[in-house]
């Protein structure tokens, strides 16, 4: 069955607005806590650029890619250093298969560096 999992969780991905809520939805079945999401989404602050290096790991465990959160761990990736790659740095820098990696890029990191912009500009 964690197959069948991991595939609803990449169909879901497509669409990189509903991630945030999907996460949330799964982390609170955990542990109960609806209330303090608002602060912390999932045990991690909102802003991306407060992260450690264990908040980007969950994040992408929490996404679906269990294999590949190990090599943001390897690389010491927080979330600073997230919110600065480049699509050839998650290509090539973290020795990702391309397909998952293409997908960490696209639905994941570049949607958190675009909202961060967002939100650090305005």
């Amino acid at each position: 069955t964690s197959n069948s999992l991991s595939e609803g969780v990449v169909a879901e991905v497509k669409e990189p607005c509903s991630l945030p809520m999907l996460s949330v939805d799964m982390e609170n079945k955990e542990n109960g806590s609806v209330g303090v999401k608002n602060s912390m989404e999932n045990g991690r602050p909102p802003d991306p650029a407060d992260w450690a290096v264990m908040d980007v790991v969950n994040y992408f465990r929490t996404a679906g890619f269990e294999e590949q959160a190990s090599a943001f761990q390897e690389q010491e990736i927080d979330g600073k250093s997230l919110l600065l790659m480049t699509r050839n740095d998650v290509l090539t820098g973290l020795q990702l298969k391309l397909g998952p990696a293409l997908k960490i890029y696209e639905y994941h990191v570049k949607p958190l560096q675009t909202k961060h912009l967002k939100n650090s500009s305005s």
